[in-house]
């Protein structure tokens, strides 16, 4: 069995700008009012009648960085998951990071320069 895609993320040069494009074209509601100013898009109101739709986030990305758009992939290890990014021709961005008490993440480029996520927690 595979593992499960369980977040998305979208950042950028001005996350409010982000914010309220998103909120409107999509009718999501993004609650930024934690210290990071993520923009968080909660799993729940935002799925189909079938319960179909993950959650996900709308942030500032670091400064000089462009952004990027991409999912998360659940994992038991986020190092062993870098790690085999790079064994199978991948680039390590960024982690492993602690980003909240039990969650750790990080991001890797696959050959082609797509960037994703792997998350634990």
């Amino acid at each position: 069995m595979g593992r499960p895609v369980v977040h998305f993320e979208i950042t950028g040069t001005d996350s409010a700008s982000l914010h309220s494009f998103y909120a409107s074209m999509f009718d999501w509601e993004i609650d930024a009012s934690n210290p990071m100013g993520y923009g968080i898009v909660q799993r729940e109101g935002n799925v189909t009648e079938d319960g179909v739709g993950i959650g996900g986030g709308i942030a500032k990305g670091p400064e000089g960085y462009g952004g990027h758009v991409t999912f998360y992939v659940q994992v038991p290890d986020v190092e062993a998951a870098l790690a085999q990014a790079e064994q199978l021709g991948g680039s390590r961005m960024m982690g492993p990071e602690s980003v909240a008490e039990g969650v750790e993440i990080g991001l890797f480029t696959d050959p082609e320069g797509h960037v994703i996520g792997v998350i634990r927690g």
